[in-house]
């Protein structure tokens, strides 16, 4: 049995709004929520959670070593199957490990909290993984679901935890339990599949690509979201970083909503083009980045104008630094929103060498600008020195894909040269 065919143009666009009304939707409780959770839970507890949050994220995102992300390239189901036994091969050793880490932290710290952290990358990695074989079978309205039970119902959560006084044990247990239930709903087949499965090893090594490349690539990404929380938590504090997490949450949404949906929907149909870009795929790939900068436009303008005063209406006084680092953020938010549903293009055009070397020096940026801000201003100084550097980083970044050579699959020579 062989995977369904990539949608056509029309099939794109039902599938990009059935995902993005699940998004929506996911959304939208988190968004609601927030303001009661910002009263129930403290800006010191927020911190803590984030920086949980960070680090599970990070060490989730490589937790199968990025073979669930090759699913949707897969034409046939024996192959597919022994994809998702390799996947689920790594994330028990990844399990396990992060067992032994999350026993050291709690040890060191003298906490309790950083034990939860095997379960809550066991979570994330499962659901990453259903999530991509249920994109390769085209389930769109089970991702919407999914989507809607792990962001909106992680919030719902921690709020009755809240309510329970069940304090910093209720944050960071919502979006694990949540996790847990999108897993199940996408309802991934844990038997062995068919019997004429090709050898891991060989799967492994035909999809090299992504442990070698886009793992570091995405690692590094989510590593930069850790260092940032991290160097703001030891420099200025908990509730200094808790200003910072609850800023991203709300700033990021939208990038998220509209991301992962459209990511979700394209990924298929550049993959069916073949290797390399064709002049339909990067003329799409331009119209999109068109698209997304007049949307996200009004929102930068809007966190200039409004960000302190509306952070302080709706989460309490207590949290207008919130809102005056949204307002020195509001530029990186916008190029952050069109450039998050354009992480697949690489992937696909078979570019993941360059993209890892592009995005490396781009999280080293991040983190540099982000350190001397802090020095310079503190946490709104911080803010205004990566929304500096971002917009060159990602100026870049979208020039080269709007000139990327076509025929070619990332050779770098290439790149090179389109770039002069």
């Amino acid at each position: 049995m062989q995977a369904p065919a990539p949608p056509a143009a029309g099939g794109l666009l039902r599938a990009s709004l059935t995902l993005l009304a699940g998004g929506a939707l996911a959304q939208v409780l988190p968004l609601l929520l927030g303001p009661w959770l910002t009263r129930l839970y403290t800006p010191d507890e927020f911190g803590h959670f984030h920086l949980f949050a960070a680090i599970a994220a990070n060490l989730a995102v490589v937790a199968c070593a990025r073979y669930e992300f090759a699913l949707p390239m897969v034409t046939e189901d024996a192959e597919a199957h022994a994809l998702r036994r390799l996947s689920l091969r790594l994330l028990v050793g990844a399990t396990l490990l992060c067992t032994v880490f999350g026993a050291a932290w709690a040890w060191r710290r003298g906490v309790g909290y950083p034990l939860a952290l095997p379960v809550a990358v066991a979570a994330l990695g499962g659901v990453s993984l259903a999530t991509l074989w249920a994109n390769r079978a085209q389930r769109f309205r089970a991702l919407a679901g999914a989507r809607v039970l792990q962001h909106g119902g992680g919030a719902g959560v921690q709020a009755l935890a809240g309510v329970a006084g069940l304090g910093l044990a209720g944050l960071i247990g919502g979006p694990i339990v949540a996790a847990l239930a999108a897993a199940v709903w996408l309802r991934m087949p844990l038997a062995h599949g068919p019997a004429d499965q090709p050898r891991l090893g060989d799967v492994a090594r035909r999809y090299k690509d992504f442990p070698l490349l886009n793992t570091p690539h995405a690692f590094a990404g989510a590593l930069q979201d850790t260092l940032a929380v991290a160097l703001i938590s030891a420099w200025l504090g908990s509730a200094e970083a808790g200003f910072w997490g609850l800023a991203l949450r709300y700033l990021k949404a939208p990038a998220t909503l509209v991301g992962s949906a459209v990511s979700q929907a394209l990924y298929p149909q550049l993959t069916q083009a073949g290797p390399g870009a064709t002049p339909a795929s990067r003329q799409a790939v331009r119209r999109l980045m068109g698209l997304l900068a007049l949307v996200a436009l009004p929102l930068v303008l809007g966190l200039w104008v409004l960000g302190p005063w509306a952070f302080e209406w709706l989460f309490g006084p207590a949290w207008r630094p919130a809102g005056e680092l949204a307002r020195a953020l509001a530029l990186y938010i916008g190029l952050h929103f069109v450039a998050s549903p354009l992480a697949v293009v690489t992937m696909a055009w078979q570019a993941q060498r360059w993209a890892l070397k592009l995005a490396l020096v781009g999280q080293l940026a991040f983190v540099a600008a982000l350190a001397a801000g802090l020095a310079w201003g503190g946490l709104a100084g911080g803010g205004w020195a990566v929304s500096a550097a971002m917009l060159v980083y990602f100026g870049t970044y979208f020039w080269r894909l709007a000139t990327w050579p076509v025929g070619t699959q990332g050779s770098a020579e290439a790149v090179e040269q389109s770039a002069r």
